[in-house]
């Protein structure tokens, strides 16, 4: 169910206290603006910010937090690396995380993927088709053969991840560039999914599409079947 799904909303909270442009288009940061619309399908929700004590995110706010989205972009050397270490273990655990946009250079996404996760990047406004690759797959419930977005930042391949485990969107854009837009992994017992659109000058978290796919990607993040595992040392099971 849905309201039993309780879902932490990351943001590092610095673009939009210091752009008047930015905050015009998120008045309540992009977490206010995502948790409200997560809200409204039924989510349990609570969100953390970077300036705040632990960043948010104490160990009470991971050990509760069965799926956590994270947004990034100005201020990723600033996450301390005790709290992504914390981060990092819970998703082997099993709780679930959806990067998005510039999360891409996280701490937390690069550590959990092991590559430097670099891509080519251009900020002109490109309209972008993120065409779905994986239909029938969950991320993709209520999604036509596409999304189109009529202005949006542009990220271009090669782009530095491994392989995707399931790849569900790829972007066209009119500047003729393709990107791997909509990717899952598992790390441990936890789901990852990475979203690409999301430029903080851009109102792209306001479109019903974007935050479809993102409700959509919470749900198939939200770990089902973990357990704690035994390693070590440990006795036979046979004499």
């Amino acid at each position: 169910m849905t309201a039993n799904i309780r879902v932490t909303i990351w943001n590092e909270y610095r673009h939009e206290r210091r752009s008047p442009e930015v905050a015009k288009i998120y008045p309540e940061g992009i977490h206010g603006t995502l948790a409200k619309a997560l809200s409204e399908k039924g989510f349990t929700v609570r969100t953390a910010t970077l300036d705040e004590p632990e960043h948010g995110l104490t160990d009470e706010v991971l050990e509760n937090t069965d799926v956590m989205i994270w947004w990034g972009h100005m201020a990723h050397p600033e996450v301390r690396d005790e709290i992504v270490q914390k981060v990092y273990q819970r998703v082997l655990d099993g709780m679930g995380l959806v990067v998005l946009h510039s999360g891409h250079f996280s701490k937390i996404f690069k550590k959990l993927l092991g590559t430097d996760c670099d891509l080519k990047w251009r900020e002109t406004n490109d309209k972008e088709r993120l065409w779905v690759v994986a239909p029938g797959h969950p991320i993709t419930e209520g999604i036509g053969d596409y999304i189109e977005l009529e202005h949006e930042e542009m990220y271009g391949e090669p782009f530095g991840i491994p392989t995707p485990e399931t790849l569900v969107f790829v972007s066209w854009f009119t500047g003729g560039e393709v990107f791997r837009s909509g990717c899952c992994y598992t790390r441990g017992q936890g789901k990852i999914f990475y979203f690409r659109p999301g430029h903080e000058t851009l109102p792209t978290y306001h479109n019903p599409e974007i935050q479809l796919v993102i409700s959509n990607a919470v749900r198939w993040a939200n770990p089902t079947a973990t357990r704690k595992l035994i390693r070590g040392n440990t006795p036979a099971l046979e004499k």
